[in-house]
């Protein structure tokens, strides 16, 4: 192409050579070399004059000399007096940080947008953001190209009776884009939750982990034999009888004596003694509280039975407690803990907390002068249950849906126990398991042992547009017995080691999608057929 100058960046220069071999030409000299105290050095070899410049520079492991030297070329090609400059981000830096996680957190996407558009670019083309709202951020044009048309080829080509197959969606942030990919191959669908069980230690912030009643009135501490005789009784009660109120009255109920763990204790305040109305109101007269009134009885629990209704038939019923079955089946839930399915049977983290936390209560290990110079309203109840920080917050106090790195740290962590739910019929069909990026394997393992183990799925494809694969991601995914096929793009460089090693791993070329988007962005051309799917 005339009047076209392509500059590749260090972060994946084997993607800007395909590029390049498929639009006939050859990447154009740039001289890029770093000074012994780690400044990055741009030096443009050819003139860019009146010409469209393209600069080609992805995300790599290291992001910020990435991002830094791209901003430089940028800079550099403004300078030279190019006609257009055009960023060309496979996968677009900083892009899970588009939203501040609390108060005093910084939107980093939107900063670099402003750096962007402050060196000089007037269009910037990448493939599947993160958060779609990022291309608000830059006052230029963005073009944010989809690789759902790839995927659905390779899942066609290379899958067989793919249309059994369901996609699922690891977690409910990523359903729009497991409901557009299921739309585009008519297939079924289904969602992976999960959530972490939740216990109430070391007083917590609740009344029934703070406090204890030990009496509530005489007889209040009854045998196994007196219960099972009060059952009795109650299953005797007709439903369509009317009640009679009347009880045997008791002896006055006792104030209940209330211990707490580490919890200042203040003598109760006798109530005072009325003996005449305050008014001659019925409700009051309903109400009050007088010397010569005898003492309130003591109301046992009764279980509140429902008549039928008379306008629903035995069928209407019947159909109904089919429906709800159905449904039932296709809601498997499971234990999780360290990131992997276990048995019912297994023993809780949680317990195992609560008994060390139980073990070590004041008075008994610890001793109590180690709160002898605590301040007593501090280790009240209600300053405990007003100190209580919440998981998340409905009022903007923190990030309602927690991140996806949150998430693997909470994985990962041997004293918390999740559970994980799948919704959708996976039985004996593939599974297609996709989203964004693959970072970490915590809650990819966590969906496949999920849907293979407790599903009972054939197969499992684990499929992502951006395979970062930090840490050691990519061997625990190889390792996993229930995952069958990673399925990325290369918009992301891996390591020539770890592709090796990996023979669960497929790599699908952006090549072509990129290249095209370039030729038709220097020719005025739409680029809307880049987001159709197409068939071979």
């Amino acid at each position: 192409m005339r009047r076209v100058k392509i500059f590749s960046g260090s972060s994946h220069p084997q993607l800007v050579e395909s590029i390049c071999e498929r639009l006939g030409t050859q990447p154009d000299r740039c001289d890029l070399k770093k000074f012994s105290n780690g400044e990055t050095s741009v030096s443009i070899g050819t003139s860019i004059r009146d010409q469209d410049v393209f600069i080609v520079q992805s995300g790599s492991s290291k992001i910020n000399d990435s991002v830094m030297e791209l901003l430089i070329m940028i800079s550099a090609c403004k300078g030279g007096s190019a006609r257009s400059i055009t960023a060309v981000m496979p996968y677009f830096p900083y892009s899970r940080q588009s939203k501040k996680k609390s108060h005093r957190g910084a939107i980093t996407a939107r900063m670099l947008a402003n750096l962007l558009t402050v060196a000089g670019i007037h269009h910037v083309i990448t493939v599947d953001l993160h958060a779609s709202p990022i291309q608000g951020f830059f006052g230029k044009p963005v073009d944010n190209l989809h690789a759902e048309p790839l995927i659905a080829r390779w899942i066609r080509n290379h899958i067989p009776n793919w249309r059994q197959a369901v996609v699922v969606s690891k977690n409910p942030g990523g359903t729009k884009r497991v409901t557009s990919l299921a739309d585009a191959l008519k297939l079924n669908f289904g969602i992976v939750t999960t959530d972490r069980r939740r216990s109430h230690l070391n007083g917590g912030a609740s009344l029934d982990a703070s406090v204890i009643f030990e009496s509530m009135a005489d007889g209040a501490n009854d045998t196994e034999h007196d219960v099972q005789a009060e059952i009795e009784r109650e299953s005797q009660i007709d439903p369509m009888a009317v009640v009679d109120e009347e009880r045997p009255q008791r002896r006055a109920p006792q104030r209940p004596q209330i211990h707490t763990s580490g919890i200042s204790q203040v003598p109760p305040r006798p109530l005072p003694q009325m003996n005449t109305p305050l008014s001659s109101s019925p409700l009051v007269k309903s109400t009050g509280v007088e010397s010569e009134s005898p003492p309130p009885s003591r109301t046992r629990l009764r279980r509140s039975l429902t008549a039928p209704s008379r306008s629903s038939t035995p069928d209407q019923e019947q159909s109904a407690d089919e429906y709800n079955d159905e449904r039932a089946r296709e809601v498997i839930t499971g234990r999780l803990i360290q990131g992997h399915i276990v048995d019912d049977d297994f023993p809780s983290p949680i317990i195992s907390t609560m008994s060390a936390s139980i073990a070590t209560l004041p008075g008994e290990h610890i001793g109590p002068s180690q709160f002898e110079d605590r301040d007593p309203m501090n280790m009240s109840f209600m300053s405990t249950g007003s100190s209580f920080r919440p998981e998340h917050a409905l009022g903007g106090t923190f990030d309602a849906d927690a991140s996806s790195e949150d998430e693997e740290e909470g994985l990962k962590n041997p004293e918390l126990e999740h559970t994980i739910t799948l919704i959708g019929n996976v039985k004996d069909k593939p599974v297609i398991i996709i989203d964004d990026m693959i970072d970490k394997s915590g809650s990819w393992i966590a969906a496949a042992e999920t849907v293979v183990k407790r599903g009972g799925a054939q197969k499992v494809y684990c499929i992502a547009t951006h395979g970062l694969f930090s840490e050691d991601s990519l061997e625990e995914m190889q390792n996993c017995e229930c995952i069958d096929y990673i399925v990325v793009t290369n918009s992301f460089p891996i390591a020539p080691e770890q592709t090796r090693a990996a023979t669960k791993l497929v790599i699908l070329d952006l090549s072509f999608l990129l290249s095209e988007a370039i030729r038709r962005t220097h020719h005025g051309e739409s680029i809307s057929q880049l987001f159709q799917h197409y068939h071979d």
